[in-house]
């Protein structure tokens, strides 16, 4: 008789519970899991509109063949490789300088380095494109303190371009890790750098020897998130250079937008190519888990 008591009253609970979170879970598979179910199934259509009819692997086939998308590949594999790192680092360092106790107005310096994070993505970037610009304030200041002889063309030339465009990114994304890597600073025990200073540790040694280690998962987070966001960018490229000159700065996710709704719409390509965020974030993801050998 007790034993069917308490076994009802775990059906109970768990029928609870899962009223609780029954909602959550039917909006999730509508809006996101049936989504990419169709976004998979019709990677494997082509045709405009309703006027589609399955063509098997020939999207895919497409992509190795397809030069436009082999540059925006090799563009947002750029932005990856010398903006994800310098945006860690700089992250790093700037929560250490901020984590100091003996650091005055603190709480200013946090709030206006996050700031960027909340700030309207096409606003920001608007604003860059000014500044940026050939008459702009940075080409206006660099020629006034000599370090330029000409302005600089930050928007029209392919190289520049996509320097702007690393720099708009981390602009606006570090304040975000630093935030991670603040927290995760505040929770690490100080007698254990005291016992370093005792033991005649240097500053930079117990960076690397204290810091870095135990801010190891945080940095492995943040290194994620951070590449995920990469490969998604579209929002700088899109408002600040629009993918030129000569599809010099298009990213993937511009490209995807230019197949859907720029060029002859063809949504089953489209979504061909937006799959391969998909493989390269996984397999991306991966690689950076066995780099840092945590289970």
């Amino acid at each position: 008789m007790r034993n069917g008591t308490i076994a009802r009253q775990r059906v109970q609970t768990r029928l609870t519970g899962w009223m609780f979170i029954s909602l959550a879970v039917l909006m999730i598979c509508v809006f996101y899991f049936y989504p990419m179910i169709q976004a998979l199934l019709l990677s494997f259509k082509t045709g405009t509109g309703e006027a589609t009819h399955y063509t098997g692997l020939d999207n895919y086939k497409r992509l190795f063949s397809d030069k436009v998308f082999i540059t925006a590949l090799t563009n947002t594999c750029l932005y990856l490789l010398i903006q994800v790192p310098i945006m860690i680092l700089l992250a790093l360092f700037i929560s250490v300088l901020l984590n100091d106790s003996k650091l005055r107005f603190k709480g200013f310096f946090r709030t206006a380095i996050f700031l960027p994070c909340v700030t309207s993505l096409v606003a920001y970037s608007v604003i860059f494109k000014y500044l940026f610009g050939v008459d702009g304030l940075v080409n206006l200041m660099l020629l006034k303190l000599h370090l330029v002889a000409e302005p600089i063309h930050w928007i029209t030339d392919p190289f520049w371009a996509k320097i702007t465009i690393i720099i708009a990114i981390t602009w606006r994304w570090t304040g975000y890790n630093m935030i991670f890597y603040l927290s995760a600073l505040q929770n690490i025990d100080q007698s254990i750098y005291e016992a370093a200073r005792m033991d005649g540790a240097s500053s930079t040694r117990q960076f690397w020897s204290i810091t870095v280690p135990l801010l190891k998962p945080i940095i492995l987070f943040t290194s994620i998130t951070s590449t995920i966001g990469t490969l998604q960018l579209f929002d700088e490229v899109m408002n600040i250079t629009k993918g030129g000159p000569g599809n010099a700065t298009l990213s993937i996710s511009q490209y995807i937008y230019n197949l859907s709704f720029k060029y002859t719409p063809d949504f089953g390509y489209a979504a061909t190519v937006s799959y391969s965020i998909v493989v390269l974030i996984v397999l991306l993801s991966i690689i950076q888990f066995k780099a840092a050998g945590d289970k």
